[in-house]
Protein backbone atom coordinates (compact mmCIF):
# COMPACT_ATOMS: atom_id res chain seq x y z
CA UNK A 1 0.00 0.00 0.00
CA UNK A 2 1.08 3.70 -0.84
CA UNK A 3 -0.37 6.84 0.67
CA UNK A 4 -0.33 10.16 -1.15
CA UNK A 5 -1.05 13.49 0.08
CA UNK A 6 -2.68 16.30 -1.56
CA UNK A 7 -1.61 19.54 -0.42
CA UNK A 8 -4.13 22.66 -0.70
CA UNK A 9 -2.40 26.17 -0.61
CA UNK A 10 -4.79 29.35 -0.91
CA UNK A 11 -4.03 32.75 0.25
CA UNK A 12 -6.31 34.53 2.75
CA UNK A 13 -6.81 38.59 2.18
CA UNK A 14 -9.11 39.92 5.24
CA UNK A 15 -10.89 42.12 3.62
CA UNK A 16 -11.97 43.64 0.24
CA UNK A 17 -9.60 46.73 0.67
CA UNK A 18 -6.56 43.62 1.08
CA UNK A 19 -6.65 43.03 -2.24
CA UNK A 20 -4.56 44.48 -5.52
CA UNK A 21 -7.52 47.20 -6.78
CA UNK A 22 -7.61 44.99 -10.29
CA UNK A 23 -8.79 41.92 -8.44
CA UNK A 24 -11.00 44.37 -6.38
CA UNK A 25 -12.65 46.30 -9.20
CA UNK A 26 -13.51 42.58 -10.33
CA UNK A 27 -14.93 41.43 -7.01
CA UNK A 28 -17.37 44.38 -6.42
CA UNK A 29 -18.55 43.43 -9.93
CA UNK A 30 -19.37 40.24 -8.77
CA UNK A 31 -20.94 41.24 -5.19
CA UNK A 32 -23.28 44.07 -7.67
CA UNK A 33 -24.22 40.77 -9.83
CA UNK A 34 -25.34 38.51 -6.90
CA UNK A 35 -27.68 40.73 -6.12
CA UNK A 36 -29.23 40.62 -9.45
CA UNK A 37 -29.36 36.16 -8.73
CA UNK A 38 -32.50 34.42 -9.30
CA UNK A 39 -32.63 33.03 -5.89
CA UNK A 40 -36.33 32.23 -4.75
CA UNK A 41 -36.04 28.72 -4.05
CA UNK A 42 -32.21 28.08 -1.98
CA UNK A 43 -32.22 31.97 -0.87
CA UNK A 44 -29.07 31.92 -1.74
CA UNK A 45 -27.17 34.54 -4.25
CA UNK A 46 -23.67 34.14 -6.12
CA UNK A 47 -22.07 36.43 -8.38
CA UNK A 48 -19.36 35.99 -10.90
CA UNK A 49 -17.18 38.28 -12.67
CA UNK A 50 -14.73 36.75 -15.04
CA UNK A 51 -11.31 38.86 -15.85
CA UNK A 52 -10.39 38.11 -19.62
CA UNK A 53 -6.87 38.34 -21.57
CA UNK A 54 -8.37 41.69 -23.85
CA UNK A 55 -9.74 43.25 -20.92
CA UNK A 56 -13.52 42.09 -21.19
CA UNK A 57 -15.35 41.48 -17.68
CA UNK A 58 -18.16 38.66 -17.94
CA UNK A 59 -20.59 38.32 -15.13
CA UNK A 60 -22.80 35.98 -14.07
CA UNK A 61 -25.69 35.16 -11.52
CA UNK A 62 -26.75 31.84 -10.13
CA UNK A 63 -30.50 31.18 -12.16
CA UNK A 64 -33.13 28.80 -10.26
CA UNK A 65 -35.63 26.89 -11.56
CA UNK A 66 -38.41 24.78 -9.69
CA UNK A 67 -36.56 21.74 -11.90
CA UNK A 68 -33.68 22.07 -9.80
CA UNK A 69 -31.41 20.47 -11.94
CA UNK A 70 -32.41 22.88 -15.28
CA UNK A 71 -31.02 25.87 -13.12
CA UNK A 72 -27.03 27.33 -13.45
CA UNK A 73 -24.35 28.35 -10.84
CA UNK A 74 -23.04 32.06 -11.42
CA UNK A 75 -19.87 30.81 -12.23
CA UNK A 76 -21.03 28.55 -15.20
CA UNK A 77 -23.32 31.24 -16.28
CA UNK A 78 -20.21 33.60 -16.43
CA UNK A 79 -17.70 31.12 -17.82
CA UNK A 80 -19.90 29.43 -20.39
CA UNK A 81 -20.61 33.25 -21.61
CA UNK A 82 -17.41 33.88 -22.16
CA UNK A 83 -16.68 31.17 -23.81
CA UNK A 84 -19.01 31.43 -26.17
CA UNK A 85 -18.93 35.74 -26.92
CA UNK A 86 -15.11 35.33 -26.56
CA UNK A 87 -13.97 32.03 -27.43
CA UNK A 88 -10.43 32.85 -28.31
CA UNK A 89 -9.79 35.01 -24.71
CA UNK A 90 -8.31 33.61 -22.06
CA UNK A 91 -9.79 33.53 -18.09
CA UNK A 92 -7.09 35.24 -16.21
CA UNK A 93 -8.91 36.04 -13.04
CA UNK A 94 -12.82 34.74 -11.30
CA UNK A 95 -14.06 36.17 -8.42
CA UNK A 96 -17.50 34.82 -6.70
CA UNK A 97 -19.26 36.39 -3.81
CA UNK A 98 -21.86 34.50 -2.02
CA UNK A 99 -24.89 35.62 0.51
CA UNK A 100 -28.02 33.92 1.85
CA UNK A 101 -31.23 36.26 1.74
CA UNK A 102 -31.82 34.30 5.01
CA UNK A 103 -28.49 34.61 7.25
CA UNK A 104 -24.81 36.39 6.58
CA UNK A 105 -22.52 34.63 4.54
CA UNK A 106 -18.95 35.56 6.59
CA UNK A 107 -16.91 32.48 5.34
CA UNK A 108 -15.76 32.10 1.87
CA UNK A 109 -18.01 30.37 -0.52
CA UNK A 110 -15.79 27.80 -3.06
CA UNK A 111 -17.47 26.79 -6.09
CA UNK A 112 -19.44 23.63 -6.48
CA UNK A 113 -18.33 20.60 -7.55
CA UNK A 114 -19.94 21.05 -11.01
CA UNK A 115 -18.21 24.81 -11.25
CA UNK A 116 -15.24 23.53 -10.41
CA UNK A 117 -15.06 20.17 -13.48
CA UNK A 118 -15.96 23.14 -15.87
CA UNK A 119 -13.28 25.92 -14.90
CA UNK A 120 -11.06 22.45 -14.94
CA UNK A 121 -12.02 22.92 -18.54
CA UNK A 122 -11.56 26.06 -18.88
CA UNK A 123 -7.86 26.08 -17.29
CA UNK A 124 -6.52 22.91 -19.65
CA UNK A 125 -8.08 24.07 -22.65
CA UNK A 126 -5.80 27.46 -22.09
CA UNK A 127 -2.97 25.90 -20.76
CA UNK A 128 -3.18 28.40 -17.84
CA UNK A 129 -3.88 28.47 -14.92
CA UNK A 130 -7.09 30.87 -13.37
CA UNK A 131 -7.17 32.93 -10.43
CA UNK A 132 -9.65 32.30 -8.17
CA UNK A 133 -10.63 34.99 -5.33
CA UNK A 134 -14.08 33.97 -3.23
CA UNK A 135 -15.94 35.21 -0.60
CA UNK A 136 -19.20 35.15 1.26
CA UNK A 137 -21.21 38.26 1.58
CA UNK A 138 -18.56 40.06 4.31
CA UNK A 139 -15.17 38.77 5.96
CA UNK A 140 -12.08 37.49 3.96
CA UNK A 141 -11.40 36.30 0.73
CA UNK A 142 -9.51 33.26 -0.62
CA UNK A 143 -7.19 32.96 -3.37
CA UNK A 144 -6.66 30.15 -5.11
CA UNK A 145 -3.62 30.57 -7.81
CA UNK A 146 -5.29 27.40 -10.16
CA UNK A 147 -8.29 25.27 -10.12
CA UNK A 148 -6.00 22.51 -9.28
CA UNK A 149 -5.87 23.59 -5.89
CA UNK A 150 -9.75 22.99 -5.51
CA UNK A 151 -9.92 19.77 -8.03
CA UNK A 152 -6.62 18.53 -7.43
CA UNK A 153 -7.73 15.16 -9.57
CA UNK A 154 -9.38 16.84 -12.08
CA UNK A 155 -10.90 14.61 -14.84
CA UNK A 156 -9.97 15.99 -18.61
CA UNK A 157 -9.86 14.98 -22.17
CA UNK A 158 -6.38 12.73 -21.60
CA UNK A 159 -8.61 10.22 -19.38
CA UNK A 160 -10.87 9.37 -22.99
Amino acid sequence: MEEISVNTKVTVYKSLSDLPQTTTNLMEQAIGIRKKAYAPYSKFRVGAAVLLDNGEVVLGSNQENAAYPSGLCAERVAIFHAGAVYPDATILQIAISAASDVHTTTSPIPPCGSCRQSIAEYEFRQSRPIELYFMGETGAIYKSDSLKNLLPFSFDKNFL
